[in-house]
């Protein structure tokens, strides 16, 4: 488990389906109502997210490529690119504010 909140946890994975077996980021969404209506608006809107991460992710270097996105269980779940490094927390706690080039960076 990398972490956790209110939506649900996120976990470092191995893409065992891959010849690679790439290290992948799995986000688990959890669904927060048991109302029906409600919770297909859930699912209308994490489909669209989903087709609007792939977009974003195509050849962008910025974002986390969307390996696949899908619903199990009432769950919702991203598998997307792992990027190794630091999270902007803690980038922020070591070196302080940062400056707009190195954001841009």
């Amino acid at each position: 488990m990398l972490g956790s909140g209110g939506f649900g946890q996120t976990y470092l994975a191995e893409d065992t389906q891959m010849p690679s077996r790439r290290i992948c980021v799995i986000k688990q969404l959890k669904a927060i109502t048991d109302n029906p209506d409600i919770y297909k608006i859930v699912r209308d809107r994490f489909q669209r997210e989903s087709v609007t991460l792939e977009a974003l992710s195509k050849d962008n270097g910025l974002v986390p490529e969307l390996y696949a996105s899908f619903c199990e269980d009432n769950e919702f779940y991203l598998v997307q690119e792992w990027i190794d490094g630091k999270d902007l927390h803690d980038l922020v706690s070591t070196e302080g504010c940062l400056a707009e080039a190195k954001v841009v960076s």
